[in-house]
This record gives C-alpha cells, structure tokens and sequence, in this order.
C-alpha cells in the first residue's frame, strides 16, 4: 500500500512576504509544520513514520557512525550576498543599495568574502571545517518555488518516480534503527519513497499521542499493542516501527537538553534537538532541517537592518551553536546547505531581489576541507534578467559527501549523473 500526495497548495516552509502568488498567504514559521510523504504513513501525536510495506533491517550500515544534515533554505536564498563576489565590478553595479561593501566582508581573499553576520561561523572557517561552493545548482534555470524544491530533492531529472535522493540512499543500507532517517519538522521531497523515515516537530514532543501523565498507567498503549501487535497487515508494522522509533529515541532523550545554547528560533530549537539526537547515538544517518523564509523580494536590507541580516544571523549562530554542543561528535557530522535556486543579478525597485538560478552551497564538520571557496565563477552581468549562471550541478556537491562519508553506490543515490570532482571534501 502506498499513499504518495502532491505537495500541498500552500506549504508552510516559506514566508508570507514573497511576493510570489504561489506562496500567498503561507506561515513564516519556517521549519515546524506538517506536509504529505510518501509510504504508508502511522501517526501518532507529533511523530509520523513512514513506512514501506518490508521495511529494511539487517546488520550494516553504509552511514557508519557519520550523519550528514542537509540543511535547506526555502524560499531561494541569495547566494550573491552570503558569499560576496567583491572582485566582480558587476556586483556593485548592479545593487547600489543593498550590495554589501568590500571592507565588511569575512575571510576575503581575491575574489569572495562572507555576510559579516556569518561571523560566528568564523572559528569553524579557520580551523577548515566550513567551506562555500559558489554558481551551484540545478543543470537548467527552475525559477518555480514547489517545482524547483521537487526537481532539487528528487536529484532525477526525466524520472517518473517519486523518490527522493535521501530516501535512495537509505535504501542502500541494511539498515539497523528505524531513526536511520529522520526529519525535523517536514517530511520533505527529498526523504519521499518506500524507505521508512521519522519526522517529529521536537526531541520532547516525539511520543505516542495520550501516552502522558493523564494516564499513568499507559492504558491507551497497552490497548494499541493489543489491536496490532498479533496483526500481519502493514498498519500494524508501521505501528511497531513507530514504537520502536519513538522507543529508540529514549537515550537521546536522556541527554542534556541544551536548547538555551542555541538562538530561540525555529532553527536554532531544530538543531538543538538534532545534537541532542546525536549525543544519544540512537542510529540516526540522514537528517534533514529547513529554514524558511528567504524569498526576499522586497526589503532585503543593509548591514543595519532588512530581512537579510535577520537570516544570515540565525543561521550562523544556530549553526555554530550546533557543533559546539556535539562536542566530540562533531567529528562524525557533516552538514550541508541547499536553496532552490538563487536571486537576480541586479536589484528590483523594491531593493529586493527576483528569482535567479545560481546559488552558494557551504559545507561544515566532518570530512571538509575548509577554510576557502569552491567552484567555478562565470563572471556577473549587470543586465535586468542577469542571473548568475550554474557552474557546478548541485548534484556534484552532494555526490562528494555521499561519497566521501558512506559506502552508498553513487550511481543507486544519483541515477544517470556522473558528478564532477570539486575537491571539498576528504575521504574517510
């Protein structure tokens, strides 16, 4: 049995000031509402499964020990102002209001700088475990918010199934915990497909719906085990993998809850509760994360105030936040960031920026070799429908770490795409 939805009309991962009519209307919550998925899917409180009809189990593990976080920016982030091309006469040209001055960049060399409200990201730059990948992005211009976040998760072009890039690489294990997959707030495209995947909004949220301090004598689970523990039929196996998830999850929550650390944002309580995860060394390999609201088509802002520092300002400390309270087990993170496409080339008369195409991917913990820029720069044009163009297939970006970080078949994760070496990452 398989129920595979459309992505919703509205979608609730991206802000409400767009300007776009496909986004009218939407929450700015950013990370922490629900969406459709892929499977048969058991939900129970806050915690949704989804589970194939055979759900896989065995003894190996092509993650190891390391967990990659995929980390995507909705709404299309602006890839020309986190990472700064200052030694491209166009850029300056090109956004007499909102370009970012060469004195205030970070990490400059001769070419690129970073947002200055990146800095707390500073510490992992120098010690070479954060890098920028620049002019990344899909083969071909997608300007379509819901389109483009397909094309990007599905990493398929021409394919007719709805399988995400995440969920064919959990099919390349045996896999050992039903946490394998987990996503932090939304089941998103890229974890779509017959492998089993947990989604909770929160660590302390992830619970059987009713079983509380209103009934302490767990009355309600018993009465669930006893409708579906003896049944063969695929509900009852995805009510078993759901207890056996939100079961598995008990030494994560036994971990320190050290959300105070982080910023009090969707993200940064996301993060928080993926380290805590972490820390309880539960099995999970793949972890998707979402911060919303980066579609900035009016007031995108200076280095004093716009929608833009805002952003870069939470992703920053929440990210720094993160590897600081892994503590050692920083070692076997890798975090990613992906947007579904960029912005324009040249400012709109709103001191906003249009949709573009090209994009910055940054890279963080294990296994990166940081502490500089990747990529190919095509150079900018300072014309109306400029954009910066695609250099490097995200796809090459995510096969490194795929490859570099797991024992996953790159041709089973990325069917038909021979990536191109970037060099941003060291093997295991």
């Amino acid at each position: 049995m398989t129920i595979a939805p459309d992505l919703p009309a509205t979608d609730a991962r991206i802000g409400t000031d767009c300007g776009c009519p496909e986004m009218r209307g939407l929450s700015r919550r950013g990370v922490l509402q629900g969406a459709g998925l892929a499977g048969l899917t058991y939900a129970v409180g806050s915690t949704v499964v989804s589970m194939s009809p055979a759900a896989a189990a065995g003894t190996a593990s092509s993650m190891g020990t390391n967990t990659i976080v995929v980390l995507s920016l909705r709404g299309a982030a602006d890839g020309l102002s986190l990472v700064v091309p200052h030694a491209d006469p166009a850029y300056y040209a090109s956004r007499p209001t909102i370009a970012i001055p060469k004195a205030s960049l970070l990490a400059a060399d001769s070419a690129f700088g970073l947002h200055p409200n990146l800095a707390p990201l500073l510490p992992l730059w120098n010690a070479g475990k954060l890098a920028a990948v620049h002019a990344t992005g899909l083969a071909v211009a997608n300007r379509s918010h819901f389109s483009a976040m397909e094309e990007l998760e599905d990493a398929d072009p021409g394919s007719k199934l709805r399988v995400g890039w995440l969920n064919r690489l959990l099919g390349t294990d045996d896999q050992t915990s039903p946490l394998q997959g987990l996503a932090v707030g939304d089941i998103t495209t890229q974890f779509y497909g017959p492998q089993p995947v947990m989604s909770f909004s929160s660590l302390e949220e992830a619970e059987i719906a009713g079983d509380d301090k209103w009934d302490p004598t767990h009355q309600r689970v018993r009465s669930l085990h006893k409708a579906w523990d003896a049944s063969k039929s695929p509900m009852a196996a995805a009510f078993r993998s759901t207890m056996a998830a939100v079961d598995g999850l008990a030494p994560a929550k036994a971990q320190a809850d050290t959300s105070a650390a982080f910023p009090d944002t969707d993200l940064g309580r996301a993060l928080a509760s993926v380290s805590r995860t972490v820390r309880g060394k539960v099995g999970v390999g793949v972890v998707t994360v979402d911060q919303g609201d980066w579609d900035m088509h009016t007031d995108l802002g200076t280095l004093t105030r716009g929608r833009m520092i805002d952003n870069v300002t939470d992703l920053a400390g929440s990210i720094a936040a993160f590897f600081a309270d892994l503590g050692p087990l920083a070692d076997s993170v890798t975090l990613v960031t992906i947007s579904e496409f960029g912005r324009r080339v040249v400012e709109n008369s709103n001191a906003g920026l249009d949709h573009g195409w090209g994009n910055v991917m940054f890279l963080a913990g294990a296994g990166v070799k940081g502490g500089t820029y990747y990529g190919t720069w095509p150079g900018l044009k300072n014309s109306l429908d400029a954009d910066l163009t695609v250099t490097t297939d995200y796809r090459s970006v995510l096969a490194e770490i795929v490859r570099t970080r797991t024992s996953a078949s790159l041709a089973t994760v990325f069917p038909g795409f021979t990536p191109t070496p970037i060099g941003a990452m060291r093997s295991s």
